[in-house]
């Protein structure tokens, strides 16, 4: 099992901190990509001050660049770095699609499947001609051309961060890896079997996939304190929950419901929606913050990590917090639980 570690490029030390990392024996680093810094540009910063430290975005938020650019960009970071990119992608949602972008949110699935195809193709350097139901290339009756990509072929490994069945699926069908949020090893097979029966149509197995789940790391001084991290983070699914979506559309929410917990989330979004916050943070179940992450005890800590390794889990991806001193001292015990 390897260990991840996010990261925000911007940020004051966040350089030092990525080859502290990498001295410590942490395999990969991601940037997030919300409604602020794009999950690129910081990449190739780092790229530059590191050596061995796999590069990923988390995620690129697909719809706010067209395949094509998003291939250059994957192809130019993947030269840049020697190989080390790894592309992060997920269709996020309504929300941030329609408000942050100005993009229509629709067809998520098929949106998915022909981003991967048209990414392949550009980086094997074939002239670009796609008959997607998203993305034809060349538009149709337009004065567009096919034309062949003017760069060196390379192969750029595609993550996807898939929630629902169907996006699940195709992850397993046509990705190299899964960036698997809100993931609960005691019931993988929610996320696993769907990823696997994919790439089971692909000839494929699960263990052709890099596996990563991300995970809030924080190490408690007892049980007392782990308690209340837990809590803390639970009450954190409140936004995720609230917020993260349009309408009936939150692919967490339909996530979260698949795991068994269907009620308890329907009442924190009216909660929530309400504007009731503090309420609606209070009910999110205690179970969301406790079985998702890695907070607690170095014992408890422990335990955890055996239950992703259990069910063939590959990276843990750290999600961490607070000085730069107390991120590297979870990420050494993390990564020496892994080893």
């Amino acid at each position: 099992m390897r260990v991840g570690a996010l990261v925000q490029p911007q940020v004051p030390g966040a350089v030092a901190f990525a080859q502290a990392a990498e001295a410590l024996g942490v395999a990969s680093l991601w940037t997030p990509e919300t409604w602020g810094y794009d999950a690129l540009t910081g990449l190739a910063w780092i790229a530059a001050h590191t050596r061995t430290l796999i590069l990923g975005s988390f995620v690129v938020q697909l719809g706010s660049r067209s395949p094509a650019l998003l291939a250059s960009s994957a192809l130019s970071l993947q030269a840049l770095s020697g190989g080390r990119f790894r592309l992060g992608i997920g269709v996020s949602g309504p929300g941030v699609m329609e408000g942050w972008h100005g993009v229509r949110f629709s067809r998520p699935v098929q949106t998915t499947r022909e981003t991967i195809e048209i990414v392949r193709q550009v980086a094997r350097g074939e002239k670009l001609v796609h008959p997607g139901e998203v993305y034809p290339l060349p538009l149709p009756d337009s004065r567009g051309k096919a034309i062949t990509p003017d760069l060196e072929p390379a192969h750029v490994p595609i993550y996807v961060a898939a929630l629902g069945p169907r996006n699940l699926a195709v992850t397993g069908e046509l990705a190299d890896g899964w960036l698997g949020n809100a993931f609960v090893p005691e019931q993988a097979e929610v996320f696993l079997g769907p990823i696997a029966e994919g790439a089971a149509r692909a000839g494929r197995t699960l263990a052709d996939l890099d596996l990563v789940a991300p995970v809030a790391l924080e190490i408690a001084s007892d049980e007392a304190d782990a308690a209340r991290r837990v809590r803390r983070h639970a009450d954190g699914y409140a936004f995720t929950i609230g917020a993260m979506g349009s309408g009936s559309t939150n692919f967490y929410n339909e996530a979260f419901t698949r795991l068994g917990y269907g009620d308890e989330v329907a009442e924190v979004a009216r909660l929530w929606q309400q504007k009731r916050r503090e309420e609606a943070a209070a009910a999110v179940p205690l179970a969301l913050g406790a079985l998702t992450n890695l907070v607690g005890t170095r014992d408890q800590i422990a335990a955890r990590v055996t239950e992703y390794q259990k069910v063939g889990i590959m990276t843990l991806l750290a999600k961490t917090s607070g000085p730069w001193e107390e991120q590297l001292a979870a990420l050494r015990l993390l990564v020496e639980l892994t080893g």
